[in-house]
């Protein structure tokens, strides 16, 4: 998974890759708190002071690992062309990041799926609150009318909530469906909702 600027050094680049790849790996044979600076440094191929060089310790490489993850999200998102039909809009943005995360299924399965580690749940929950959050707003005038009404605070949490988990179920089950056709069968879950099943 990269996680890139375009001013950082490649060296550094790889060295977070290296210790990142470590702590996956680590998490996938042993619960968080048996996993120590000393065994990441050691899978990384790497010595104490060079982990310390990046981060201040593990609760701070972990928060940095959620910080990348969901900028590379954002990044993803910003490169989605702006469609004249919000329809082909949410249906380029679910394609993209079930996308993303088939290609990162490792680091996914393990932080969300397999340790369900808060921080990246919360970090990715507070990203699909914006992004529906969003959503909702471009689109209440026109369901203002609707025979069903529902406030927008539960449709936003019920949103982001079925999406995870959705998401943690598809990597669990190895994810037994392509990116594109879960992403199909998601927009037609969201729309049903939306219209309350009167479609």
């Amino acid at each position: 998974m990269s996680t890139s600027s375009p001013r950082t050094d490649p060296r550094v680049i790889r060295t977070r890759q290296l210790i990142r790849d470590a702590f996956i790996d680590l998490l996938e044979e042993t619960e968080l708190e048996k996993i120590t600076v000393n065994r990441i440094a050691e899978r990384a191929t790497i010595n104490r002071v060079t982990f310390y060089l990046h981060y201040r310790d593990i609760p701070d490489m972990m928060e940095r690992i959620a910080d990348d993850m969901i900028q590379e999200i954002r990044a993803i998102l910003r490169d989605i062309p702006k469609q004249s039909r919000s329809g082909d809009a949410d249906w380029s943005t679910l394609i993209k990041i079930l996308e993303h995360i088939a290609a990162n299924a490792k680091f996914y399965t393990v932080l969300l799926a397999s340790k369900s580690i808060p921080v990246f749940t919360d970090r990715l929950m507070k990203l699909m609150v914006e992004l529906i959050t969003s959503r909702a707003e471009k689109r209440d005038a026109a369901l203002a009318n609707s025979a069903i009404a529902v406030p927008t605070d539960i449709a936003i949490w019920y949103g982001s909530s079925a999406f995870i988990g959705t998401i943690v179920c598809w990597l669990r089950s190895g994810m037994p469906y392509t990116p594109h056709y879960l992403a199909k069968q998601l927009s037609l879950l969201f729309r049903l909702h939306q219209t309350g099943g009167s479609e």
